[in-house]
């Protein structure tokens, strides 16, 4: 009985034993705990594990381009000749000759038109016959007027014989001179029914065919026959607005621009079919007043046109200095972001970190944006892989090169 109880009790205690083990029984397992933990934390640190680990993404920078350049502002315009003639008639009369090809160039006083010459031919000679008829009659009153100034002298004849020839002599020798005046007056409109071209130009085409009457007189309308314009040297017309003509004046004042009335100013024009600015030409009249409707001020440039290239009335795009000469810091406008109203460029600094800087960008120049303020020279901007470049993260930058383009507009 009593070692079956005893059997019993060590069977009990037994049963507890393996549904609480005791400390002697834990160590092992903490052991081996301790043992994987270090292992994992030994391999996290191997070579293998950190060769794993994302490389800093790779940018180019480069430095900003300093170069000098001179600031443009462009404008469009229309040419406008230097001279520009319309041809009438200053006599009546039927056309009779056209010496001249639609379009062509003339030169001043070639031979255009020809009026009937032949009615104020005739007018000539009566103003001649009459012209010789005042100084018989001259030479008349001079004779009897001699011949009354002996008879006078002698008290043959009285003092108011005499006085009458005196008269007479003055009254034919004024006859002579009306005649003189009205034979240069007809001569003119002899010559006037020879139409001469005034200046050198382009003509264009005729108004009038022979045969046809035209009108020609000092104080009614006068028949158009055709129109000259000059072509060598021509003028480029534009408008600036208020605003312009206001910030010209005042880079003036303070003597960073010369005036825009000053004729030396010199300015760059290209046609629409043109690339770059090909055309030198310099400023040579500003107005004296601003346009009250449209709120701009006529400016004109002139350009040289040997060849006939441009022709009145084109338009063209011209530019001119809005700065005088200096150095300054261009970027690829790709380099530029935007963050709502600000304009940032991403920098690399000395740990290459990405360092973001505020700018404030300028207008364009030689297919760069210029920087007027916010960049140093000295900074290595991203150029290329703004999408991987992040604030504050660190990139592996590559050097690449800035690159002046050549300006097509």
């Amino acid at each position: 009985m009593l070692d079956k109880n005893k059997a019993g009790r060590e069977s009990e205690v037994g049963n507890g034993n393996q549904r609480r083990p005791g400390l002697r029984t834990l160590v092992p397992v903490i052991g081996c705990l301790a043992v994987g933990l270090s292992t994992v934390l030994a391999l996290a640190t191997s070579p293998v594990f950190a060769q794993a680990a994302p490389p800093p993404p790779a940018v180019t920078v480069s430095l900003p381009l300093q170069k000098e350049i001179t600031e443009w502002d462009q404008f469009t315009g229309q040419f406008a000749p230097v001279d520009s003639v319309e041809i009438r008639a200053r006599v009546s009369g039927y056309l009779t000759e056209i010496h001249f090809t639609d379009g062509q160039i003339v030169k001043k006083g070639d031979l255009l038109f020809v009026i009937d010459p032949r009615p104020y031919e005739a007018t000539l000679a009566t103003m001649r016959a009459q012209r010789a008829q005042a100084e018989a009659q001259v030479e008349l009153a001079t004779r009897q007027l001699g011949r009354s100034a002996e008879l006078r002298k002698k008290d043959y004849e009285p003092a108011s014989n005499y006085d009458q020839r005196s008269s007479d002599l003055k009254v034919a020798t004024a006859a002579v001179e009306s005649a003189k005046s009205a034979i240069r007056s007809a001569e003119l409109n002899v010559e006037f029914t020879r139409i001469m071209a005034p200046i050198t130009g382009r003509i264009s085409n005729h108004q009038v065919s022979i045969g046809n009457l035209v009108t020609g007189n000092e104080s009614g309308t006068t028949t158009l026959l055709t129109t000259i314009v000059s072509l060598d040297p021509i003028y480029f017309n534009f408008d600036l607005s208020e605003a312009d003509n206001l910030a010209y004046q005042r880079a003036t004042a303070r003597g960073a621009l010369r005036s825009t009335r000053d004729n030396s100013i010199a300015v760059s024009l290209h046609l629409s079919d043109e690339k770059g600015w090909p055309h030198a030409g310099k400023m040579d009249f500003v107005d004296n007043h601003v346009d009250r409707s449209s709120g701009t001020i006529r400016a004109r440039a002139i350009f040289a046109n040997p060849d006939g290239l441009f022709t009145a009335g084109q338009f063209g795009r011209i530019r001119i200095p809005g700065s005088e000469p200096y150095k300054a810091i261009l970027i690829p406008d790709a380099a530029l972001v935007t963050d709502q109203s600000r304009k940032i460029v991403l920098t690399v600094n000395d740990d290459n970190i990405v360092v973001p800087k505020v700018v404030r960008p300028g207008p364009a120049s030689d297919g760069l944006r210029i920087i007027r303020d916010g960049l140093l020279p000295t900074d290595r901007i991203v150029i290329n892989g703004l999408m991987r470049a992040r604030p504050g993260a660190k990139v592996a930058p590559h050097p690449g090169t800035i690159e002046p383009e050549p300006e097509t507009d």
